[in-house]
């Protein structure tokens, strides 16, 4: 039985939420936690009149951190939200002191599932919530630049006029202000992307991918559908078993920080290794040392 916990009844836990009940997901049991009890309970019921016409028959309340200790996947949007000219890395003040709280909360269950985390700053909150709880890193998954690269591959297939899932390229490092796009593997099909675009037009799509977040968030507030599709997608990839590449934030030496990672039901198998160039090399390490510097806050 799949039992999901979303902790954080939010913009995105709701996305990511509201997303579970829309697609064929493998999850039996949906329980919702939030500081406000009646805001849970308010949302459980709205979802579950939508079960009807649903192609899921799960199971959805609103709970407590006891459901937590046979949970499959723990997902935590729960923290302060970004607000209009804040960086992700302005909100790990406010973020770290309700995080220490909650993975405290739900290991006392002894819950041994895997944490999804997409709390803001991701890279940050991912490393915490591996701090916090001991768990395996392979437990612990951001979902770091899976947005960005997903945002990255819309833009592109839009440019090109192809399916956006025939675009193989992705979006590397923090999932914040120091991410870069591989350029060097990016592929369409087996044509490499580096050939088709001059050096302004991928200028021009990279800083368009890494502040998207803030021209939304200046228009409606928030974001929250792109992350809770990425969600699913990761959630998909943990209960399928399906050993499938997405780029999430995992464990690397030190920091939590994105590259493309084969995910099943374990969690992180493992980091797949890209060839980058010396430039992009050079980015990935500053992208890891602003992580790194972010955590000594």
């Amino acid at each position: 039985m799949n039992k999901i916990v979303i902790i954080g009844c939010g913009n995105v836990g709701m996305s990511y939420a509201y997303a579970l009940v829309n697609q064929k997901c493998n999850v039996d049991e949906l329980v919702l936690i939030d500081v406000n009890i009646e805001l849970a309970e308010g949302e459980a019921e709205d979802l579950n009149h939508s079960i009807p016409y649903s192609p899921n028959n799960m199971i959805i309340n609103a709970g407590d951190y006891n459901d937590c200790h046979d949970a499959s996947i723990v997902m935590i949007a729960a923290g302060a939200n970004q607000n209009v000219g804040e960086t992700r890395l302005d909100l790990i003040h406010k973020n770290k002191t309700i995080f220490k709280s909650i993975i405290n909360k739900v290991m006392a269950t002894n819950f041994n599932g895997i944490f999804l985390i997409a709390t803001n700053p991701v890279d940050a909150m991912s490393y915490i919530t591996y701090k916090y709880s001991n768990l395996p890193a392979s437990q612990i998954i951001g979902t770091g630049t899976s947005l960005d690269t997903a945002r990255l591959r819309y833009i592109l297939s839009r440019k090109f006029e192809i399916l956006p899932q025939n675009v193989h390229a992705y979006v590397l490092g923090e999932h914040g202000d120091s991410e870069f796009v591989a350029w060097s593997s990016a592929m369409i099909g087996s044509v490499k992307i580096n050939s088709m675009l001059s050096k302004k037009e991928k200028e021009e799509i990279s800083e368009s991918v890494r502040t998207s977040a803030y021209d939304i968030i200046k228009k409606k507030g928030n974001t929250s559908y792109g992350i809770g599709m990425c969600l699913v997608r990761i959630t998909n990839a943990i209960l399928n078993d399906e050993n499938a590449i997405i780029t999430v934030s995992a464990f690397d030496k030190d920091v939590y920080i994105s590259s493309p990672c084969i995910i099943n039901k374990k969690g992180i198998k493992r980091r797949l290794k890209i060839e980058l160039t010396k430039e992009e090399q050079e980015l990935y390490d500053k992208s890891k040392e602003v992580i790194r510097n972010s955590l000594k806050c």
